[in-house]
């Protein structure tokens, strides 16, 4: 999510403690999300949960998009989902700058689940990795938008919406995208407030005007607009670069995990609240778009815990020709989503040259 642009009220974190999560850590990376299930599936206020629920949700009918020219559905129990954080500035979103003509795709990760659904893989795509982007359909126009060589990553979301980013991302990894989930600005910060906070600690300060971020060392249990600011933090960490970021954005997904899985199963009430914000907050595929189906998807994923994810960058060093932006390392880059088609562990060797999670930003939050 973007650290560039925006201009709200600076963020302290109140350094308070919260209760260890529980033991319950049976999560997966979009578990918050799923917690929409636990609600229909019993209460006495099945009827009207489910319909209020399933009217929240918001879907994109991606196969009929981009029709059989795809990727082969490879069926061995695996599943690959595309996440994306989306920087709209549009209505409530617009306290985070302006509108500069079309959301892009700040964050993407790749979501490789193997079989039997016992440990997970995500790749994040650094959003201004340079690559060939693909013919496309507009989002708007619904005409044709042609392909670019050297395209930012983020571009493709811009130009064509959800369907020309899952297109992109099937064009760089030859993997076919199962399924695609998104969340913006506003759905997230309201996603973390239900959650009762996020708690981290923090190895050192983090001070970021451009994300308004202000925290000491130590524990704090962060609310929505300071986890906006630590998924948006770029300057003050690493080298300054979207690289840093990524490292951060991934220590505070996995703590979003645990914290998520530790909310009471009884609590009826609180639960009702997460669905609902969580339902409102997301935009998923038509696969996945009424609650019967993310529920049946989230319990899939219930034997996953928040150690049982490895988070990686794509290999990628920086472009000659442009500092600000990196490009794929080929071979290494062929290494591993040749591993997640095969459905096995990304090789170490892979990651060995990566300009990508390298530096302290992996070692400032835990």
């Amino acid at each position: 999510m973007s650290g560039q642009r925006g201009s709200t009220s600076r963020i302290r974190a109140t350094g308070r403690r919260r209760r260890k999560p529980s033991r319950r850590r049976r999560a997966a990376v979009v578990a918050a999300w799923g917690l929409a299930g636990l609600v229909v599936v019993g209460g006495s206020g099945l009827g009207y949960a489910y319909f209020h629920l399933n009217g929240n949700l918001k879907a994109v009918d991606i196969n009929n998009a981009l029709g059989k020219n795809r990727p082969e559905n490879v069926d061995n129990g695996s599943e690959d989902i595309l996440v994306l954080g989306s920087d709209s500035r549009s209505g409530a979103n617009a306290a985070y700058g302006e509108d500069q003509g079309g959301a892009r795709s700040d964050t993407a990760m790749v979501v490789h689940v193997n079989k039997g659904h016992k440990s997970a893989s995500v790749v994040s795509i650094p959003r201004d990795t340079l690559v060939t982007r693909p013919e496309c359909t507009g989002d708007v126009s619904g005409e044709p938008v042609a392909g670019q060589e050297r395209a930012m990553f983020n571009t493709a979301y811009e130009v064509g919406g959800p369907a020309c980013a899952v297109k992109t991302v099937e064009a760089m990894s030859g993997i076919r995208m199962d399924h695609y989930i998104e969340v913006d600005f506003t759905g997230f910060k309201k996603l973390v407030d239900k959650l009762g906070g996020v708690e981290i600690t923090t190895s050192r300060a983090i001070d970021d005007p451009k994300s308004h971020l202000d925290l000491a060392p130590g524990t704090h249990t962060l609310n929505g607009e300071q986890a906006l600011g630590l998924v948006r933090t770029r300057k003050s960490v690493g080298d300054g670069s979207d690289l840093g970021r990524i490292q951060l954005q991934q220590d505070f997904i996995k703590a979003l995990i645990k914290q998520a899985t530790s909310v009471g199963v009884l609590d009826g009430t609180k639960l009702y609240g997460i669905a609902d914000t969580a339902t409102k907050a997301v935009t998923t595929d038509s696969d996945l778009g009424s609650v019967t189906r993310l529920a049946s998807f989230a319990t899939g994923l219930k034997g996953l815990g928040a150690d049982d994810v490895r988070m990686v960058t794509l290999p990628v060093r920086y472009d000659p020709a442009d500092p600000n932006r990196v490009v794929p390392l080929e071979e290494e880059s062929k290494q591993v989503w040749t591993a997640l088609r095969a459905d096995q562990p990304i090789p170490a060797s892979a990651l060995e040259k990566s300009a990508g999670d390298k530096g302290d930003a992996g070692q400032i939050v835990r």
